[in-house]
């Protein structure tokens, strides 16, 4: 951007460790400099200027921009970030005594400046004030791909790239969750990085680079590596999954998955992990469809109606070594296909197949988040479906529930071939419950067309509700709350009065 001195700050990539590797552009910017400045550890090699120092002159002034701390500990009243924040305040003073003189000042950076780079903490401080330039360069990721000689990513893959320094927890939901990763910034932070790896269950898939194009450049299946050998500049990659050879195991498992009420967004990173890396997807078609299309999954779609059908299938495929994801709607221990599955891998045929089930967002409570807080206390969660169970069952349940003051989530309210048990099941309610008593009428809840209205209760009319409704029924305690201009906010308060 334009400044208001004749002075000019570059910012270099080098690329990854090859002298050869710097781009043409890269080369002319070193050779018109003034000033070439790098950064380097407090023992002054730095690797920057290694790569770049066959175009550098003896008439170069040169600005070793020495770091006061690297991993040590430090005294500094501010700690590591106090220390580290008043050193780049310092380096970018002196380069702006050479901008503010006209000289043109090359800040050499490896890989891409503005990539994990040293760079941007003098570009944030420089930038705004004198013409600047930044030349990209090829980064360790593009490096460690080519030297494995791996794709990195295809097609919709997403690649996730993660410093090492994240906490645990963090990286095991980040690998879980994406397609393609690189890891970076090894060194130290290996065996974290090894652990959640194998948390999410992609050790299997990882590879490790170290140096790549540099001298001492190694590669490796991850799982092997010795972590004392592990230096800084080492990365872990989980490559592209497109055409990858399928994992021969002499059993599978069947991992039943929560998609949540609606799409991607309500996904957890465990369930989308797995998710991605299913052999095969069994389900009912329309939760199917919420899932992507990968290279090499297999789908297997069916009618609502054969849960039991389709929980053996699932089984029998894990038995013969696939990894497989049942897929259900919601949460799947919540009226759906957990308890089918489980149901049928308690059968003797079927004891030796892992199971292992993922929760998702319910119905429910995604309904209640869109209306305010109505499941703020005790609740009870009632199916209005007879089905498989008579309505004299769900009527009792109901008095039960209704006669104890709870308030009430109700699933599978009606269908086409189910319209008369809203009204029932509202006539009933009205016996224990005022008029007045707020009702959240939530419809395709996360979806295209959701709907989210409070009614009273003695004015819920069965006619606006169907198969992708539910119903929140509130105690005796529950509010609504005008909140403009927004809508009105429903909410059941934690405390009870006292009798």
């Amino acid at each position: 951007m334009s400044g208001t001195t004749t002075g000019r700050l570059y910012g270099v990539g080098l690329g990854p460790g090859d002298p050869s590797l710097m781009t043409v552009r890269a080369v002319e910017i070193i050779a018109e400099a003034d000033v070439i400045a790098y950064h380097s550890a407090r023992h002054g090699r730095s690797i920057a200027r290694s790569i770049a120092a066959k175009h550098i002159r003896a008439d170069h002034i040169e600005e070793a921009l020495v770091y006061p701390v690297t991993t040590e500990t430090t005294e500094h009243p501010g700690g590591y970030r106090g220390a580290m924040e008043e050193f780049y305040a310092e380096a970018a003073a002196r380069l702006a005594v050479h901008l503010d003189a006209g000289r043109t000042v090359a800040v050499l950076a490896e890989g891409d400046p503005l990539f994990y780079g040293s760079y941007m903490h003098m570009h944030k401080r420089l930038a705004d004030r004198y013409d600047t330039e930044v030349v990209p360069g090829v980064t360790s990721v593009s490096a460690a791909a080519a030297r494995l000689g791996a794709p990195l990513a295809e097609g919709e893959e997403v690649l996730t790239i993660l410093p090492g320094t994240l906490p645990e927890e963090e990286l095991t939901a980040r690998l879980a969750a994406t397609d393609v990763a690189v890891v970076m910034k090894l060194g130290r932070t290996f065996p974290k990085v090894r652990r959640a790896l194998e948390r999410a269950g992609r050790l299997d898939e990882a590879r490790y680079v170290e140096r790549a194009t540099m001298a001492g450049e190694r590669t490796a299946e991850l799982a092997g590596v010795d972590p004392d050998s592990v230096p800084y500049f080492a990365v872990a990659v989980l490559p592209s999954r497109v055409d990858a050879a399928p994992a021969v195991r002499e059993r599978g498992e069947v991992v039943v998955v929560g998609t949540g009420p609606a799409g991607p967004l309500w996904l957890t990173p465990e369930s989308r992990g797995a998710l991605a890396s299913a052999d095969d997807l069994v389900g009912y078609t329309t939760y199917l469809d919420r899932v992507p299309e990968r290279s090499g999954q297999r789908r297997h779609g069916s009618d609502n109606k054969v849960e039991s059908e389709r929980a053996e299938f699932a089984l029998d495929l894990a038995r013969r070594g696939r990894r497989v994801a049942v897929v259900s709607g919601g949460d799947p221990g919540v009226f759906a296909m957990a308890t089918a599955v489980l149901e049928a891998a308690a059968q003797p045929e079927y004891a030796d197949v892992p199971v292992r089930v993922l929760p998702g967002v319910t119905a429910a409570n995604a309904a209640a988040a869109a209306a305010g807080a109505p499941l703020g206390h005790d609740y009870a969660t009632i199916s209005l479906s007879d089905r498989l169970k008579p309505w004299e069952v769900i009527a009792e349940r109901l008095r039960a529930a209704a006669s104890a003051d709870l308030v009430l989530a109700l699933y599978n309210p009606g269908s086409r071939s189910r319209t008369w048990q809203v009204a029932k099941a509202r006539d009933l309610l009205l016996e224990y419950r005022s008029p007045e008593t707020p009702v959240v009428v939530g419809r395709d809840i996360g979806g295209p067309e959701q709907s989210v209205r409070t009614v009273p209760l003695g004015e819920l009319n069965p006619d606006e509700v169907d198969m992708r409704t539910i119903l929140l029924i509130g105690s005796s305690q529950t509010r609504t709350t005008p909140r403009p201009p927004g809508p009105h906010i429903t909410w059941t308060p934690r405390r009870y009065p006292e009798n």
